[in-house]
């Protein structure tokens, strides 16, 4: 019957190093002989004495389901990728682990081949031969390397001994390299320092140090400010951490500076630059990677996420062209939104550059409400029909709504294309840049100010009046050019409430300006991310509401309410009201909520003039509130969870789904010089 020679190899492995440290009592392995059909159980028994482990205090496991009762290679089972028929996992822990770092593992080495017996002295000694090397050393390395030591694969080694040389500062060259080996010395000729390393058995990923000599008898002026080992890709494992999450992160100045004062090496900023690319990669992605992943990472969004809609476009040549994006969620939380989106897009500073288009609302408490995200190539009426198109699925079309978006043509041609019933304003911010930009006059931008908050068109034509007086061409301007129901609020012929400008989505723009240079999978991601946050906090939000509005509007009605002493309530009928005193005197129909000083119309808040009509005919104040305004309709629209879509790892996605291709879109020619960061900046702004 044949032996087997089994090597016990006792250690615990460092994650930090991905390595394993196996020593036996005084450093020695521990072998045994066994029978090549010798029974797992009794196995398991020799395993024990050897060890000299009581039963009562250990339990030894394995993670194979049964044991057969012969040892053979049928029950041997992998416990890390890369061993087979190689190492037996046998798991000792305590009767009751309290956690999982209680518990260590022990790799039984197994030679199957067959041995001769008697030509084996088997013995502890005999097994841990150590090789000497001798040598004039004068420092030694620094590290605790030792020969015996265990790593992960040939790659993790070589990050243990790049760490070992910056620090010790020296440096390296490999001799002989391959698969299954690796060797190298001290870049000076002269030097005792050398380390030979190789698989612990072909089949399987892990290496082990067989030789090492870990002191230095080199000179200084073997040494160099611009080390070898301090690489860009090295760099930028080291530095990866701090692009977590939707930071900018270190720039290539600050990647420099950590590579002096952490790593004692020189780089020059191309280096650094590459460095902090490589690290953002590990992080985030390639953007070919990105690509690829889309279809998957859209399926399971819908997957997660019920009710969400995605769509992407490609060319002929299955490359890139459109991404739309609306989350279930907030399609249905829209019913609780009023009826006016801001849209706007932003350029992106990825490799394959494009634009981030955005239509969002503004919930009862004046906050951003994203309604859906799309990616594109350029801003272009094409782009926005194709854009807007995909909107009107999710959100229809109707008199009540209403885009409000800056001074784009394409823009306003879109809306026109595809929407029949919705009406189309301009941010008046931007109408303020272009008269400011085009005749110079800063001094009366606040009369167009007051001319665009007027609520009554008695009160905009006194301004309008003024402006014509002091410049005729702006006044004409604004009329001919624009048109007053573009940008007017009283003017306007749907109700756009008290939004006249896009701010809403200018903020959305803002809040994104860090990651404009992710790929587009990362983009979206940290997009998921801050909508899931926002709901959340506005969720946890709106139940410990204590008023029937939401804050930003019950701050906004007490001035109203404070207001309404002292004015005088005349009953006209059983609805109406005429009231005194203030500003101007009003009348007001309660029943249909209108005030002849447009402000109830418009806002469809209560004035100081509707309030003093309610508190005259014991109307709660409240019920004058317009529903979107409301807790309820608050919490309605955040009632429900934006869920992420976890781990690449974790992902269950159909194989006819994984294997649609998308390409990259052709990039342009790019110009020489830095890319550009930032955008000039438009009329009337500053840095």
């Amino acid at each position: 019957m044949m032996k087997v020679v089994v090597l016990l190899e006792v250690g615990k492995w460092d994650e930090s190093e991905e390595c394993w440290t196996f020593k036996g009592d005084d450093g020695a392995s521990k072998t045994i002989l066994v029978d090549e059909d010798i029974s797992f159980v009794n196995f398991v028994d020799k395993v024990y004495s050897k060890l000299g482990l009581g039963k009562d205090l250990f339990d030894l496991s394995s993670s194979s389901k049964e044991q057969s009762d012969e040892f053979g290679d049928d029950n041997l089972r992998d416990v890390y990728d890369g061993f087979h028929d190689t190492f037996f996992n046998v798991d000792f822990a305590e009767s009751e682990p309290t956690d999982v770092e209680s518990r260590s593992k022990l790799p039984i080495y197994r030679n199957a081949g067959e041995i001769n017996i008697d030509s084996i002295a088997v013995n502890d000694a005999t097994l841990n031969e150590n090789v000497t090397d001798t040598t004039d050393s004068t420092f030694g390395d620094g590290s605790n390397l030792h020969k015996g030591q265990y790593f992960k694969n040939k790659k993790a080694l070589h990050r243990k001994l790049t760490d070992v040389s910056l620090a010790g500062n020296f440096e390296f060259r490999t001799t002989r390299s391959s698969k299954s080996l690796w060797v190298i010395k001290c870049v000076d000729p002269n030097c005792s320092w050398r380390l030979q390393a190789s698989k612990v058995v072909e089949e399987s990923t892990f290496f082990v140090i067989r030789k090492y000599v870990g002191v230095h008898s080199c000179s200084l002026l073997s040494r160099s400010g611009s080390h070898r080992q301090a690489t860009y890709v090295m760099v930028g494992e080291k530095v990866a951490p701090q692009y977590v999450g939707d930071e900018k992160g270190p720039t290539p100045k600050d990647v420099q500076t950590y590579a002096c004062t952490h790593l004692n090496a020189k780089f020059s900023y191309y280096k650094a630059w590459r460095g902090r690319k490589h690290a953002q990669s590990l992080i985030r992605g390639s953007p070919e990677q990105s690509f690829h992943l889309l279809p998957s990472y859209c399926y399971m969004l819908e997957k997660v996420n019920p009710g969400t809609i995605t769509h992407i476009e490609v060319d002929g040549d299955n490359r890139f062209k459109y991404l739309f994006l609306a989350f279930g969620v907030v399609i249905k939380g829209f019913e609780f939104m009023r009826k006016v989106v801001g849209i706007n897009g932003m350029f992106l500073k990825s490799q394959y550059k494009g634009v981030l288009l955005v239509a969002t609302a503004q919930d009862g408490n004046g906050q951003c409400y994203p309604i859906a995200w799309g990616i594109v190539d350029s801003k272009n009426e094409d782009t926005w029909t194709w854009f807007l198109s995909k909107l009107k699925e999710v959100i229809g079309d109707s008199d009540e709504l209403v885009f409000i978006s800056g001074r784009a043509l394409s823009i306003k041609k879109a809306i026109s294309n595809v929407f029949d019933k919705a009406h189309h304003g301009a941010c008046a911010w931007h109408v303020s840049q272009n008269v400011r930009n085009k005749f110079k006059c800063a001094d009366i931008i606040g009369l167009y100010w007051n001319a665009v908050n007027a609520y009554r068109i008695e009160d905009f034509k006194g301004y309008m009046i003024e402006i014509s007086q002091r410049y005729p061409r702006v006044s004409d301007y604004l009329e001919n050019e624009f048109g007053f129901q573009k940008w007017s609020r009283c003017h306007f012929p749907g109700l756009r409430y008290n939004v006249t400008t896009t701010n809403m989505v200018e903020s959305l723009n803002s809040m994104l300006v860090t990651v404009r240079e992710f790929p587009y999978v990362a983009l979206l991601d940290v997009i998921q991310e801050k909508m899931s946050k926002w709901w959340n906090e506005r969720r946890i939000m709106s139940m410990s509401l204590t008023s029937p509005l939401t804050p930003n509007r019950e701050n906004e009605l007490r001035p109203h309410f404070t207001g309404s002493n002292g004015l005088l309530t005349i009953q006209l009928n059983p609805v109406t009201y005429q009231v005194k005193g203030g500003e101007i005197d009003a009348v007001v129909d309660i029943f249909n909520k209108k005030c002849s000083c447009k402000l109830f119309d418009i806002d469809r808040l209560p004035c100081t003039h509707a309030i003093a009509a309610a508190l005259h005919a014991r109307v709660g104040v409240y019920s004058l509130v317009s529903l979107y305004y409301t807790k309820e309709y608050y919490m309605l629209a955040y009632q429900q969870t934006i869920y992420p879509v976890g781990s690449q790892s974790q992902w269950d996605v159909p194989n006819e789904v994984v294997s649609r291709v998308v390409l990259p879109q052709e990039v342009k020619d790019k110009k020489g010089g830095r890319p550009k960061n930032s955008r000039y900046p438009s009329a009337g702004e500053f840095r």
